[in-house]
């Protein structure tokens, strides 16, 4: 049993997320989010799940409204759809991705983590 809010609190740096588990074809990440370092970026060919564990997190999608998700909202990324998200305080987020999804799609970063890096 994996005790996702304690595995995400032990987090030490923003925009780094870790991987906690797997489940077919997918990866369950966990990640701290703070400020406004993830750059715009889609995932050609996968849908991207975001869960709030805890906090509040802006999640911009392009041409749409802007909105706020908070404690124990979910809300998937169509797979092509550019975005970014960024916090103002400390946000607790969990990831379910498809083990080919790169991190910040084919953006290159400073805060662009390898799967090798996440685990």
């Amino acid at each position: 049993m994996i005790k996702v809010k304690e595995e995400a609190e032990k987090l030490k740096k923003y925009f780094s997320p870790k991987i906690i588990s797997e489940v077919n074809n997918q990866f369950v990440k966990v990640a701290k989010i703070k400020g406004e370092e993830v750059p715009w970026h889609n995932h050609d060919k996968e849908d991207e799940l975001f869960y709030i564990i805890e906090g509040a997190l802006l999640m911009e999608i392009e041409n749409k409204p802007s909105f706020t998700m908070n404690t124990g909202d979910l809300f998937v990324v169509p797979k092509g759809v550019n975005h970014r998200v960024s916090s103002s305080e400390d946000c607790l987020i969990m990831l379910i991705e498809t083990k080919s999804t790169k991190h910040t799609g084919n953006v290159k970063s400073k805060i662009t983590k390898s799967i090798s890096q996440q685990k």
